[in-house]
């Protein structure tokens, strides 16, 4: 079958676009879609081999125990479509029990994405696969001239919904309502709700690794665009927002200091932070609830561990 890879326009402009406006903003913030060039993919994946952060493999057991449920409950389907997909390793399992004529895969990592899709065509020679380079939460629709006629399942596991507030996450599943079509699917995965305490460690294990993440994005920057962030006077910081149900994630400054990004310069005060990622955590009827505003009907949930995946048609 054959393998296609579409890139879409670089989103270099759109980078520098939202560092200039988030560095202005008042607090200052930068979008968690750019951490992931690729010393960022390669961290994130240590992240995930970190003790503390248990949610890859609580998610990779309950997927596994559960597998045939899952199919079972979707009826079948003639694509996957998945959003954000990374090392394209998760929807391995799918692709081996609803075999799908197509699959067509998504992620601002374009070249990353482009490698492990073409993979992914050599191991299952029988799906059409199509991966396309892109910022999906700009560029979705556009997707969706590259879909072959039949049934969709839109496939969106992980935490990833969590970095959306519950507003953006109504307004991307209605968009997944549309991508998926009349009699389409949604299955998706989100963190639990649970011991603060827990959540804490997950995101200040004790390696450093996500603190290097988080500080990543610094360096991209610089590389990038001309910055000239002092990595030394930055500090990760992470922490459970109770009130809000999120984990938010900080870089914050050590000192009064300039930095300069394309020309422009800003001023940090000394404890003022910077704004990296929200990770929103949701009980399970929380989440069902914003899925029904959003054109969704829950058809099956499946939790192990602090972790929910749910299906819907």
């Amino acid at each position: 079958m054959p393998f296609c890879y579409l890139n879409f326009p670089s989103a270099r402009d759109d980078l520098l676009a939202d560092v200039l406006a988030g560095l202005a903003a008042c607090p200052k913030s930068i979008p968690p879609k750019y951490f992931y060039d690729e010393a960022g993919c390669q961290l994130f994946e240590a992240i995930c081999r970190q003790p503390e952060y248990a949610l890859c493999r609580i998610e990779q057991a309950l997927m596994a125990s559960r597998l045939g449920d899952i199919a079972a409950a979707t009826g079948g389907v003639d694509c996957i479509v998945e959003p954000g997909a990374g090392d394209c390793m998760k929807v391995r399992r799918l692709l081996e029990v609803l075999r799908p004529s197509q699959l067509v895969v998504m992620d601002i990592a374009g070249n990353a994405l482009a490698t492990a899709a073409e993979k992914l065509a050599v191991d299952y020679p029988g799906v059409a696969i199509t991966a396309i380079g892109m910022d999906f939460v700009h560029d979705l629709e556009a997707a969706a001239p590259h879909f072959s006629s039949g049934r969709r399942l839109v496939y969106y596991p992980g935490s990833s919904i969590g970095n959306f507030s519950p507003a953006e996450v109504a307004g991307l599943l209605a968009r997944f309502r549309k991508l998926a079509g009349d009699n389409g699917l949604l299955l998706i995965g989100f963190d639990l709700k649970k011991d603060p305490e827990l959540l804490h460690r997950a995101y200040n294990d004790a390696a450093g690794v996500t603190a290097a993440f988080n500080l990543n994005l610094l360096a991209r920057l610089n590389r990038e665009l001309g910055a000239d962030f002092d990595l030394s006077r930055f500090r990760h910081y992470a922490f459970y927002n109770p009130v809000e149900g999120r984990i938010e994630m900080h870089l914050v400054s050590l000192e009064d200091q300039l930095v300069h990004v394309s020309g422009k310069g800003f001023q940090f005060n000394s404890g003022e932070t910077l704004h990296t990622e929200n990770s929103y955590k949701f009980r399970c009827d929380e989440f069902s609830k914003i899925a029904k505003t959003a054109g969704w009907d829950l058809s099956g949930e499946w939790e192990k561990d602090g972790f929910g995946v749910q299906l819907y048609a």
